[in-house]
């Protein structure tokens, strides 16, 4: 019998993508004219056409939050700021996590929600305003923020910040989301709360030729703080942070923790600067966190910047307690393990590691009434590694409750006293050198 069916010209074809324009919508680039509408409506056409691209031409454009739908692409080209609006009520409240609790928050002035293939590209940027970034209780709208994604893509802005004020809140804040690509971001801001990149329990992350200078943690990964947290087990996971330059003005190139009680595991760092005022790379909990922090591993990093030092750990006294601690004797310890850096090269740092006791009101446990001494007895890291560290440093490593601990090519100059201070570790390489 002959074959039936459509003739090939009589085949169905695919939609061609969107390609739109925000101005053809009444987007007005003068500084002054509030966008917020324009934007939504050229988003929400993109979307009614199945996806597409809507650009944003050259100008400063007055905006409020606004939200991306999948398979957009919301492109900033040359010359572009978003400036946000100093109005809180341009940013509505939504269902969101701050300080690693669920609450009421401000929406992002870029938002998206249980989209997939939702792209932000420069090479404009965005114009944060430090005021309304000050908010508290329900907490500042953030410039980007991302819940529950899949594939999303940041690519090539910038977000710079007022100077006039420290901005206090995060810039980039993606939660519960999955293969997630930020890449060749330039990032300014300030202040106590002025983090770069926060990754909040996140799975599949690539961060990658990205320069950052933040008033916080440059790049922060965190999973929620208490039971909460366990009960979702929403890891941060499988990240990836490569060929960037990452510095805090005020406390660490990368963060891990404190909201940690869902878990940070699988992290890469690799050729990267880092520097940090407080310290380089920060691990920090405290009880009825619970959680776990595995497998960090840093490879070809460079450390400069500030003298302090290149690997700090606090397990005990770092960030405030939660609403609903884990309990347990051990149990609302983090678990530490498997933590390795190699061929690092100090220039100047501090200490090459410090294991951070508490001090003042900090420095005695309230549920143990046992010292502070930055990793709990009851719960010592297991395994940490160093490899090839050469460079110079004011202090040695300050080791405290470690063991399955190993320190090969050592070869850091400039410090004072002693090279190793341990208490409670064990391991290999941890003889101290032949006199100078």
């Amino acid at each position: 019998m002959p074959a039936t069916g459509f003739a090939a010209a009589d085949a169905p074809t695919a939609k061609p993508p969107a390609l739109l324009n925000v101005k053809d919508f009444g987007a007005v680039g003068d500084n002054k004219t509030m966008n917020t509408a324009a934007f939504q409506k050229a988003l929400d056409a993109c979307n009614t056409a199945g996806g597409g691209e809507v650009i944003v031409p050259e100008g400063n454009y007055l905006l409020g939050s606004v939200e991306l739908h999948s398979n957009t692409t919301l492109r900033l080209e040359k010359g572009v700021f978003l400036v946000e609006s100093p109005n809180l009520d341009d940013y509505p409240l939504i269902d969101g996590k701050f300080e690693g609790e669920r609450t009421k928050v401000h929406r992002g002035l870029l938002y998206a929600e249980n989209a997939k293939n939702v792209t932000i590209a420069g090479p404009g940027g965005i114009s944060a305003n430090s005021v309304i970034a000050q908010a508290r209780n329900p907490r500042a709208p953030v410039c980007v923020e991302l819940i529950s994604c899949d594939h999303a893509t940041l690519d090539g802005f910038n977000i710079q910040y007022d100077r006039s004020v420290s901005r206090d809140i995060w810039c980039i804040h993606p939660m519960y989301c999955t293969d997630l690509t930020a890449k060749n971001l330039y990032i300014r801001s300030q202040g106590a709360n002025g983090d770069g990149i926060d990754v909040d329990s996140c799975s599949g992350v690539t961060i990658g030729n990205c320069d950052i200078s933040a008033g916080d943690d440059a790049i922060s990964l965190k999973s929620g703080r208490g039971m909460d947290a366990v009960r979702t087990a929403k890891p941060t996971e499988k990240v990836v942070i490569k060929d960037s330059k990452l510095m805090s003005v005020n406390f660490a190139a990368i963060g891990i923790g404190t909201e940690i009680s869902g878990g940070v595991r699988n992290v890469r760092i690799e050729n990267c600067t880092l520097g940090g005022k407080q310290n380089t790379i920060f691990i920090k909990s405290r009880d009825g966190r619970g959680g776990f922090i595995e497998d960090i591993h840093g490879d070809n990093l460079t450390v400069t910047g500030w003298p302090t030092p290149f690997i700090g750990i606090d397990l005990m006294t770092k960030g405030i307690a939660g609403l609903e601690p884990v309990t347990g004797e051990v149990e609302m310890w983090t678990r530490v393990s498997n933590l390795s850096f190699s061929n690092v090269k100090l220039n100047d740092a501090g200490y090459v590691v410090q294991v951070q006791a508490g001090t003042g009101r900090n420095a005695t446990n309230t549920a143990t009434n046992e010292p502070n001494v930055g990793v709990p007895p009851k719960q010592p890291i297991d395994g940490f590694k160093l490899e090839n560290i050469s460079g110079t440093a004011r202090h040695g490593l300050d080791l405290v409750n470690m063991k399955n601990v190993e320190i090969t090519g050592l070869t850091v100059t400039g410090y004072d006293g002693k090279l190793f201070t341990l208490s409670n570790v064990t391991g290999k390489g941890l003889d101290e050198p032949a006199a100078k």
